[in-house]
């Protein structure tokens, strides 16, 4: 039996800022490892006996990026499937089923987010074995993780009679889906033996998920069916009709089908599972030392236990205290218990009230051909710090308000501006004028950085006029 992964690495992850923001969000950070969520999800399935390349559905804004952790790793994915806008994870995981129909008629997804823990493979490998059996005869499975204790930040799955395939050891029929309880009643779950914490993980064919979404959400079976059949090559990607998907209902696959189906089944899972859902919930899959601390960055501790303290950009130093989170950014610093960090979202909220933007991107920002970072920003004048990876190559553009001296540090540097074509190496520079149209280009085989000093009325991004990009950017 092929098994076609599927890897959802929508969403933004605000309970665990000022790390995750919404242009780069938990999946595409390294939280555990040196490697990215995504990456390590990915790695988790490659090679494996029956696992297919993977299939990841990602929003448009971070389509290069995932592509780029991909090729990191050495995956080659079967597609990426570019949402347009969010509608949950029914409508996302039913557009990568009617795109696997596409290719396979009997296709079996493995429905995997972008952003969990699993530290026991094999056991994960077993939990899918155990649910193969009943997926051929039509069942949805999903895998419940064995409560470790009376985690109330997880809804639960109760399971009822066995299912009734002999090879199906271990997998049980739904009795019902449980929303997040408090603390006495995830305590009564846990010494019942028979509740499982929602993973949001399943294994099913691709047909029998669409019908059960046609008999239970017609709106979202339809509206999907037409975004995969209008849908169009973007360089490597895969765009749904946007049209047709934002005219999708958003549901969840609990509340839009698996909470109706007669054919769901629970198979228990005993992984070493955390979808790392809060700090704290990162703090307890993390490697700590002998006073319980986990840290990463340049953290000095002294008297300090229980905590999770984290540095990117700086020397963090604590003293004194216990089961706090510290986490420190270029622009921003967050320092709770490790009891309150759910109320971390109200941070977010607060920064969109106030349409600030430090919950959507880091000073530090991503792009296909490289990244750039602020470094000083004052009346009329902002300095940033350039990196083009080789080969890359920004737009053709041109800016109404703005001119720009770009001083090269390292590499080599193809500057068009106008007609002329210019290369430049270490310690050398240019001037773009307001208005005249330019390229910046790495030809070399080594990054490209450099200093980019903007001068003018009006500094925003929004200020570029593409006349042409290899990327296919608006």
């Amino acid at each position: 039996m092929k098994i076609y992964p599927v890897i959802l690495s929508g969403g933004s992850g605000t309970r665990l800022w000022p790390l995750s923001r919404a242009v780069l969000p938990k999946q595409l950070l390294p939280l555990v490892s040196d490697r990215t969520m995504l990456q390590e999800t990915a790695l988790r399935l490659h090679e494996r006996p029956q696992m297919q390349a993977p299939l990841v559905v990602c929003g448009n804004d971070h389509r290069f990026l995932v592509a780029e952790q991909m090729r990191e790793i050495g995956i080659a994915p079967m597609g990426i499937l570019l949402e347009p806008v969010g509608r949950n994870t029914a409508p996302a995981v039913a557009a990568a089923a009617h795109y696997l129909r596409t290719i396979d008629a009997e296709a079996v997804m493995l429905v995997l987010p972008a952003d969990h823990v699993i530290n026991n493979v094999d056991a994960f490998y077993a939990a899918i074995n155990h649910a193969t059996a009943l997926v051929g005869e039509g069942a949805l499975a999903t895998f419940g993780i064995v409560p470790t204790g009376p985690e109330t930040g997880y809804g639960y799955i109760r399971s009822g009679q066995p299912a009734a395939a002999a090879a199906a050891a271990n997998c049980y029929k739904v009795d019902s889906f449980v929303e997040k309880p408090n603390k006495e009643t995830a305590q009564g779950f846990v010494d019942a033996g028979n509740y499982y914490w929602n993973s949001g993980m399943f294994l099913f064919r691709a047909d029998s998920y669409l019908t059960e979404l046609e008999k239970f959400a017609p709106a979202i079976a339809t509206a999907t069916a037409a975004a995969v059949g209008k849908d169009y090559r973007d360089l490597d990607f895969c765009r749904l009709d946007e049209e047709s998907f934002t005219a999708c209902p958003s549901d969840s696959i609990d509340y839009a089908v698996m909470e109706h189906t007669q054919h769901a089944v629970v198979v228990p899972a005993d992984i070493g599972w955390s979808d790392v859902g809060s700090w704290s919930a990162l703090w307890e899959v993390q490697a700590k030392d002998a006073q319980g601390n986990a840290t990463r960055g340049d953290v000095y501790l002294d008297d300090v236990s229980g905590s999770l303290v984290r540095a990117e950009s700086r020397i963090v130093a604590v003293i004194g205290v216990k089961d706090l989170v510290v986490v420190e950014t270029n622009d921003a610093v967050l320092v709770a218990h490790k009891d309150q960090v759910q109320r971390v979202k109200n941070i977010v909220d607060h920064l969109k009230t106030k349409q600030r933007t430090e919950h959507l991107h880091h000073t530090k920002v991503y792009r296909p051909w490289g990244c750039y970072e602020g470094i000083d920003i004052g009346e009329r004048f902002q300095v940033k710090r350039i990196t083009v990876n080789p080969g890359g190559k920004l737009s053709l553009q041109m800016h109404h308000h703005r001119a720009e001296h770009w001083i090269v540090v390292s590499g080599t540097a193809s500057v068009t501006c106008g007609d002329k074509v210019t290369l430049l190496t270490e310690n050398e520079s240019t001037y773009i004028p307001i208005g005249m149209t330019h390229r910046l280009e790495n030809p070399g085989k080594l990054p490209l950085h450099l200093i980019e000093v903007q001068s003018g009325s009006y500094l925003g991004e929004d200020d570029i006029v593409r006349f042409e990009d290899v990327y296919q950017r608006a």
